[in-house]
């Protein structure tokens, strides 16, 4: 089973596609090797979803299909 990275320091980023607004968005924080971790804005302090890099990719990839 593999070990959440521990997040107490990544730096969340918005989507460029959020038009700037606060609410409503999805983060990601960069700088974690093979993971990308994601959370909601509304809900920092909340849950963080972590998924493989590889499926991160495909993921984006049929969103943008």
């Amino acid at each position: 089973m593999n070990r959440a990275p521990d997040l107490t320091t990544a730096v969340w980023r918005k989507s460029s596609y959020s038009e700037g607004g606060d609410n409503d968005c999805v983060e990601v924080a960069d700088s974690f090797p093979g993971v990308v971790p994601v959370r909601d804005s509304k809900l920092s302090a909340g849950p963080v979803i972590v998924f493989g890099e590889g499926s991160w990719s495909s993921f984006l990839a049929g969103v943008k299909a």
